[in-house]
């Protein structure tokens, strides 16, 4: 990210913070997506962490970690958002992938079916760590700083949500087989 436009925004420059926000927004929002699962719930995160920018962009210590900053930012109101539909809603509805569909053939798609099946059951704590780590391309320790915990939280949280992925795709394809053969 540029430190200069930053620095502007940090000053108060609404110019410099749009042109940030267009550099970041959609990133973020698909972070968000990603993580909550619900494309109106992601959509509330966002907003919420970009007003968060705007008003805590001049407390931001060092402009050059604006990035990381704010996919902390996101991480944290995608937390408040899941806590909060949690009090009105057991679930979280499926969103569909925002990634072009180029032909899957019908073993990706069932693929990709099970992955999702299996990703919608793990907490928003897990389904963050593996959207860090795994979609955004942060290491454990840009991570932990993105979710505010220790390294090692981290480390054993993409460690149980990975086990947890591979049991319940692992148990589906059981399943299938046992009703293949029924």
């Amino acid at each position: 990210m540029e430190r200069r436009l930053v620095e502007r925004a940090m000053r108060g420059d609404e110019a410099a913070f749009d042109a940030l926000i267009e550099r970041v927004g959609d990133h973020l929002h698909s972070v968000a997506r990603r993580i909550l699962r619900d494309p109106f719930l992601a959509e509330d995160a966002t907003q919420r962490a970009l007003l968060d920018a705007w008003q805590n962009l001049p407390r931001l210590r060092d402009p050059d970690r604006f990035e990381a900053w704010a996919h902390r930012l996101i991480v944290n109101a995608c937390h408040a958002e899941a806590r909060r539909e949690g009090r009105h809603r057991g679930n979280l509805r499926l969103v569909a992938s925002d990634e072009q569909e180029d032909g899957d053939t019908a073993s990706r798609i069932a693929t990709r079916h099970d992955l999702d099946h299996a990703f919608r059951q793990l907490g928003v704590e897990h389904r963050t760590v593996v959207v860090l780590i795994h979609y955004v391309g942060l290491s454990a320790a840009e991570a932990a700083e993105a979710m505010g915990t220790p390294v090692g939280t981290v480390r054993s949280r993409l460690h149980y949500a990975l086990k947890h992925l591979r049991a319940a795709i692992e148990a589906d394809a059981r399943l299938e087989r046992n009703l293949g053969t029924a």
